[in-house]
């Protein structure tokens, strides 16, 4: 099974953006990006790839699950 984590951008330089989800800054592609984002987007990244754009609300709701879930299980410090 595989995940995408919305996560919001905090920088954008050519086709590469800076995102950060609880806390954690990673380096993601935006060439698979069907639309033009923008810093303060959040998108859902797999694999290294930022895939498509969400708003704001249903990216938190997700994320509050998935940290329900990382907490349950013992994964987040």
């Amino acid at each position: 099974m595989c995940l995408a984590v919305p996560s919001k951008i905090i920088n954008i330089q050519e086709l590469n953006a800076t995102v950060e989800v609880y806390g954690a800054q990673r380096s993601v592609s935006l060439l698979l990006m069907p639309d033009d984002a923008k810093i303060g987007d959040f998108v859902l990244v797999h694999a290294g790839f930022a895939i498509q754009k969400v708003d704001e609300e249903a990216a938190e709701e997700a994320l509050k699950y998935i940290k329900q879930i990382l907490d349950e299980a013992g994964e987040l410090p």
